[in-house]
């Protein structure tokens, strides 16, 4: 090969490699069989970004970008409302490929964490519902520096009222043995040691804090035959979804149903333009501190949307429902 033809062939390899994901940003390419046309959207639960953000499909494929300096969690959200993580580092790109019908299938692939968390969700997909928190468990062992592990944790043992919370200490304590200044897994063990708080059937434990127009929050705002206490953030879909039915449920039932937020915002005046947009009329607590709001351990929730239901005599009669099991939960107390 002449010494002219090598030049031009190395310019263009070098070329290629420049085209390459900048080391400040994170992309995420993808193709989605039987799905020409649409939209889905996509969040952070760990700050990636700020928000929701929406990601266009076109000829069933769709490309999105970001700025990303550390890693971050990113949780995509389709058409059908079924959401996939996706674990984000700077300068990596991470390709989604499958079909739009089958989306518990589909296949995420481009850094260690996916790749590992995509095998474990096709053998989730094999077993029975209570089979899994023992797989997800293992998985978890067997890696306790994963952002895929803190997902799993989150989502099959902190966000479920039934799951075993002894086992979920122990996880946890093993993770912050892996990362011991990791801030938030210090909080998640401390959250678990104090799940005392918020038992189910048993009266919850009074607390003091101010909301967003100053005034006095405490165990004594909750005095109706149904009362609820939820938690919240502007860039978590499900928690303000929450917010708007509690909304129209209050409409219907009047004094009947109480309810105190708490919101973890960081912006505490975003906080407060949001409750002042959408008209909330009860009370609002959002101190900035997000995770660090001492609210938290008081009532014993460890996740957002995080949500208890109390009934006339005090008691903790249901703990982080869903939207709508929430809101079916609300209506069946008050019949």
């Amino acid at each position: 090969m002449s010494g002219g033809r090598l030049i031009a062939l190395l310019s263009v390899v070098l070329l290629l490699s420049a085209c390459g994901v900048d080391s400040n940003k994170f992309r995420l390419e993808g193709r989605l069989r039987n799905m020409n046309q649409g939209m889905f959207w996509i969040y952070s639960p760990d700050g990636g970004i700020e928000g929701i953000d929406t990601i266009q499909v076109h000829e069933g494929r769709f490309s999105y970008e970001t700025e990303l300096r550390v890693p971050a969690t990113f949780v995509v959200i389709f058409p059908n409302f079924s959401e996939q993580p996706v674990f984000a580092e700077p300068g990596e790109e991470v390709d989604i490929k499958g079909d739009a019908s089958h989306l518990k299938d589909i296949i995420i692939k481009g850094t260690d964490d996916n790749d590992a968390m995509t095998e474990l969700r096709m053998d989730l997909n094999e077993l029975m519902p209570p089979e899994i928190p023992t797989a997800v468990a293992k998985f978890i062992n067997a890696h306790p520096k994963s952002r895929a592990s803190r997902y799993l944790l989150q989502r099959y043992f902190l966000s479920d009222p039934q799951a075993n919370m002894q086992q979920a200490y122990v996880l946890v304590s093993l993770m912050q043995k892996e990362d011991p200044d990791d801030v938030l897994l210090a909080k998640w063990k401390k959250d678990l040691e104090s799940l005392r708080n918020g038992q189910l059937n048993k009266p919850l434990s009074d607390f003091s804090a101010k909301d967003i127009k100053g005034r006095n929050v405490s165990l004594s705002d909750l005095k109706s035959k149904v009362n609820v206490i939820t938690v919240w953030a502007s860039w978590n879909y499900q928690s303000t979804d929450i917010q708007r039915r509690l909304q129209r449920l209050k409409k219907n039932h009047g004094d009947k149903l109480s309810i105190v937020s708490v919101c973890l915002d960081a912006d505490y005046k975003k906080c407060k333009q949001t409750v002042e947009r959408d008209s909330l009329p009860w009370k609002t607590v959002c101190d900035g501190r997000m995770w660090q709001t001492p609210m938290l351990s008081k009532l014993g929730i460890a996740d957002v949307p995080g949500n208890l239901v109390l009934n006339d005599k005090g008691l903790v009669i249901a703990r982080n429902l869903s939207p709508q099991k929430l809101e079916d939960k609300i209506q069946q107390t008050l019949k």
